[in-house]
């Protein structure tokens, strides 16, 4: 069957990220946790702490800083090893040379990302949760946790093949990623912006994935129109991929 093979060649795509990231655990621990475990610690305490809410806003950001892990854990990662593939070690091409199907390359590009966020909100979860015993963790949660890091990685895929520089890409981390990573919710309520800005912030994705991991571990609730927001965002970017690939412009 179609969906059978490309299961098959997801996996084969992805072997020797998986591989990479195997031989590189120790790197991808540290950069996959320390900045997430800082801002929950230092927000949460820092901040929290100067305002008399330590525990609280700790309890608060935590689903936030979930969120805001599987963003840093796949975009700069998926988007820069794409990158160099296509333009240093030409094994991008070679890639694209086998016989497989194009669903394939774009899924598979996408699940060494996906593993470093397991990696990550595991350890910030074990962490939170020694902060915050109430915390709580759901079937939800972790199926947002993976449908989000399937979407960021699906934009550090897509940004890994269509910019044609090093400088680009760290134009986009500057103008898109490092905004989105302290306005989109993940440590205090988009409703205390304006009304204008709050609107432009609600148009990003990484808003959305705070409101469901938040909504997720705490009532339990998910909102359908965020909900549906991260899946237009994730079709959004996988037909782009897709299309950059079938129609040779990566």
């Amino acid at each position: 069957m179609w969906i059978t093979d490309v299961i098959d060649e997801s996996y084969r795509v992805a072997w020797g990220d998986l591989c990479h990231l195997k031989s590189n655990l120790l790197e991808v621990l540290l950069t996959g946790t320390v900045g997430p475990l800082l801002y929950l610690l230092a927000f949460g305490y820092g901040i929290g702490g100067s305002m008399g809410g330590g525990e609280e806003y700790v309890a608060f950001i935590l689903p936030g800083i979930l969120a805001l892990a599987t963003l840093s854990a796949t975009f700069s990662t998926v988007s820069m090893r794409t990158l160099i593939q296509r333009l240093f070690y030409m094994s991008f091409d070679e890639l694209l040379l086998c016989p497989i199907h194009v669903s394939a390359v774009v899924v598979g590009k996408t699940l060494a990302g996906m593993a470093r966020v397991v990696i990550s909100c595991s350890i910030i979860l074990l962490v939170g949760c020694l902060i915050v015993p109430d915390a709580s963790v759901n079937v939800q949660t972790v199926l947002i946790l993976l449908l989000s890091a399937f979407m960021f990685s699906l934009l550090g895929f897509l940004a890994g093949i269509a910019v044609r520089r090093t400088n680009t890409l760290s134009l986009i981390s500057a103008v898109v990623i490092v905004p989105m990573t302290f306005l989109c919710g993940t440590l205090f309520d988009v409703s205390a912006l304006p009304s204008w800005a709050a609107s432009v912030i609600n148009v990003l994705p990484l808003t959305h994935v705070s409101e469901l991991v938040r909504s997720a571990m705490g009532s339990g609730t998910v909102p359908s129109d965020s909900l549906a927001v991260v899946f237009v965002y994730t079709a959004l970017f996988f037909g782009l991929c897709w299309y950059l690939i079938r129609t040779n412009r990566c």
